[in-house]
């Protein structure tokens, strides 16, 4: 697994502060993965759309993301969050640091595929905003992660409206929902510091059958989100 990039001395670094809502916390009161996922989607976007790399000539599909949670903000209630371009090829990868006001830490490494406005997979010409920042270093859009066992616990996992978004996919911060739904019986204590990864191999959509394959220890846990008992996305969680 490769090392996190830290925050470059110099090039382009976008930052925003944001308060923890009552909707984001579990109920043990720590900021949960879908929450930290969807913060940042959305500061990822707000960095495109200020540089012009933004819908609807650009479009951005994530390929993988690993979420450290370093130390699980709990009591926090508001973070700082920081992104900028850990690499480059023909996509852009995007890292993020969010640090609570109270100790809470959480550093995220993310792989975003470039599409154009026909929704295409499109090369990136031009991308020198974000050039100095990723200093020649080049990303991979290669998935690691191994789906659970045959024998692996199945629940069928159903979808809402609200689930879809604007491409017309799960959007990104929905499978983590599920990941929590499994943590609360599963798997490592989310309250201590841990390690989720999340990997996108195919979209899922509205109508999918989609069946849940998990397996777990104290240590982990893995699930796969399989369609016709094909994967279409893969995560995993273990302690740090």
């Amino acid at each position: 697994m490769d090392p996190l990039v830290p925050s470059p001395s110099t090039g382009r670094v976008f930052g925003s502060s944001r308060r923890i809502r009552l909707s984001d916390r579990a109920e043990d009161g720590r900021l949960r993965l879908d929450s930290v996922a969807r913060y940042l989607q959305d500061l990822a976007m707000d960095d495109v759309d200020e540089t012009g790399w933004g819908s609807p000539d650009h479009l951005w599909v994530m390929r993988h993301i690993r979420i450290e949670v370093v130390v699980p903000p709990v009591e926090d209630d508001r973070v700082e969050l920081t992104t900028w371009c850990s690499g480059t090829a023909s996509l852009a990868a995007g890292r993020m640091s969010l640090v609570g006001d109270r100790g809470g830490s959480v550093e995220l490494d993310s792989v975003w595929v470039h599409l154009g406005p026909d929704a295409r997979p499109s090369r990136l010409a031009g991308f020198d905003v974000y050039a100095e920042a990723a200093d020649g270093r080049v990303v991979s859009t290669k998935l690691e992660l191994a789906g659970p066992p045959e024998d692996a616990r199945r629940t069928r996992w159903t979808l809402r409206l609200t689930d879809i978004d604007l491409l017309g996919h799960v959007n990104n911060a929905v499978y983590w929902h599920a990941v929590e739904e499994l943590l609360s019986d599963h798997g490592p204590d989310p309250r201590r510091p841990l390690r989720a990864r999340l990997e996108h191999r195919h979209a899922i959509d509205l109508d999918d059958d989609v069946e849940l394959m998990a397996d777990s220890s104290d240590e982990w846990l893995a699930v796969a989100f399989a369609v016709g008992g094909v994967a279409r996305a893969v995560a995993s969680v273990e302690r740090r």
